[in-house]
């Protein structure tokens, strides 16, 4: 009896043992699995998607799928180093097959400025987060479901059973909280009535459209279909602004429809960014065309108006030059005119503010960096840092401050609720990457000698604090201009956002002489 107890003992211990003696005469082929499936999984996501997620959608497949992959070395391995192997042999994938992207969020690493910083914790920190948590997590699910079914997962009570699992369950209430965030939806609030009901015959949506095969994010807004469409170009390039018209044009809705467009690798159109040779000047302006359009033509319109801030003064001028017949007139705040001699005269201000404060570092860097054109981004983006102490002083009217201070909105907007979780990172890496590849190909431009004749009413908003390197530009091109109309509005209190800053101004400016003079149906 003794003889076959122990006999059973031996061969119930060698069937325990069994199941992870086979695992480990095969491990290479575990080893080999697990790393092929995440190598492809990065490969394929590099390939989809080079940038990263750049819209919900994509966000929430990267976490399914690295979850699936993570699960997978989880029950091949039975170790915890696969926590380790995965992500890694991931992320060598990714950075390999996207070699070709070009941009501050996927270029070589930097940590020598802010912006640089900024590039990292936008690209490949956020890709990292959706992509490497909830694999993480499903190595831990496969380690502990393997190690369940070959009986290996040590015995003890429930107290050492909850221990056991509760980073399991950490890391998968992250990763559900996660998946909820990306989840949720964005949304323009409703024009309501007097009855605090959408009112009848309004139109407040955020639509994505295609725009030469591309998607692009529209905002809609208006309290009547049948008035005319000013569409609204924001800055940068690669600058998103859709709450910030919503907030302060509300009265301006009235008479209008207004209609916000984030342009190609921007906000909600970021994903439109890549292939990247498709962001020139020439594709800007076919975009704005194609709007255009689209906006005639839902809204039965024979021509929109045009609002530029910024670049968007050059994209509109540019638009209007090519096809004057699709618009009423433009309207231009902060007119761009030549970037190239603007960045010229801008680097010398800076070194001039250097000199008489006696800040000799900024003028070495200043100097380091050179005359421009500049030999990245990051030059412009120091140089732009620079423009606050080179504003003439003035005050913004109290009614654009305390407007900015009741909407909360957060740095360049990205707290309104037309941007979801991963549209509110685009609002920052879209500029950084648009503006990289877009911006050095508008140093030749030159509206002086470009631009000498439009065929569309054009009407400037000027502010008096503006900085010289941009305004005497403007100044000049506007006075040597010939137009049909060709009207300049000078604010005192107001620099390079005199739309916004004077925004119930720029409503009067609107429906008391613009539409008079130019509207027709």
């Amino acid at each position: 009896m003794e003889n076959v107890a122990i006999k059973r003992t031996i061969e119930n211990a060698s069937g325990r043992q069994r199941p992870l003696a086979r695992i480990w005469q095969h491990r290479w082929w575990s080893l080999i699995l697990t790393i092929g499936a995440t190598l492809l999984l990065g490969v394929l996501i590099a390939l989809a998607m080079p940038r990263g997620p750049a819209t919900a959608v994509e966000a929430l497949l990267v976490l399914v799928s690295s979850l699936a992959v993570g699960l997978l070395a989880g029950l091949l391995l039975r170790s915890r180093w696969a926590m380790l192997l995965a992500p890694l042999a991931y992320i060598i994938a990714i950075e390999l097959a996207r070699l070709d992207a070009v941009g501050p969020t996927v270029d070589a690493i930097r940590l020598d400025n802010t912006f640089s910083i900024l590039a990292l914790i936008l690209g490949r920190g956020f890709h990292g987060i959706v992509g490497l948590l909830p694999m993480i997590l499903g190595v831990e699910v496969g380690v502990q479901v393997a190690r369940r079914l070959d009986g290996s997962t040590p015995t003890g009570g429930r107290m050492r059973t909850v221990i056991r699992w509760l980073p399991t369950a950490v890391l998968a209430i992250l990763v559900i909280a996660l998946a909820l965030l990306i989840a949720q939806p964005a949304s323009t609030p409703p024009i309501l009535g007097a009855d605090g009901e959408p009112l009848p015959g309004s139109i407040a949506e955020l639509t994505m459209v295609d725009i030469n095969g591309r998607p692009n994010g529209l905002m809609i807004r208006g309290y009547d279909v049948n008035k005319p469409v000013l569409l609204y170009l924001s800055g940068g390039p690669g600058q998103s602004s859709l709450p910030w018209p919503r907030v302060l044009f509300d009265d301006l809705s009235r008479d209008f429809i207004l209609v916000g467009w984030d342009q190609r690798g921007t906000g909600k159109s970021y994903a439109a960014l890549d292939p990247d040779e498709t962001l020139t000047p020439e594709q800007m302006v076919a975009d704005t065309i194609a709007v255009t359009d689209y906006l005639r033509q839902r809204f039965d319109e024979d021509k929109i108006y045009l609002l530029g801030e910024s670049w968007g003064t050059t994209l509109a001028v540019l638009a209007a030059q090519e096809r004057p017949d699709l618009y009423y007139a433009l309207i231009g705040s902060g007119q761009m005119v030549s970037q190239s001699e603007t960045d010229r005269l801008l680097y010398y201000d800076v070194l001039e503010y250097a000199t008489q404060t006696g800040d000799e570092e900024l003028a070495a860097q200043m100097r380091t960096f050179g005359e421009p054109p500049y030999s990245d981004i990051y030059g412009y983006a120091f140089v732009m840092g620079q423009y606050e102490k080179l504003y003439k002083p003035y005050t913004p009217p109290q009614a654009f401050l305390k407007k900015g201070r009741a909407a909360n909105l957060g740095p360049w907007n990205v707290l309104g609720s037309e941007y979801n979780f991963v549209e509110k990172v685009n609002v920052f890496r879209g500029f950084l990457d648009t503006a990289a590849i877009l911006y050095p190909q508008l140093q030749g431009l030159d509206f002086r000698q470009d631009v000498p004749r439009l065929d569309v009413p054009l009407y400037v908003l000027d502010g008096e604090a503006e900085l010289s390197a941009r305004r005497d530009l403007a100044l000049e091109w506007f006075e040597q201009l010939d137009a049909p109309i060709k009207r300049i509005y000078t604010f005192e209190n107001s620099a390079h956002a005199p739309a916004f800053e004077h925004f119930a101004a720029f409503t009067d400016i609107m429906t008391g002489t613009v539409l008079p003079e130019t509207y027709t149906r």
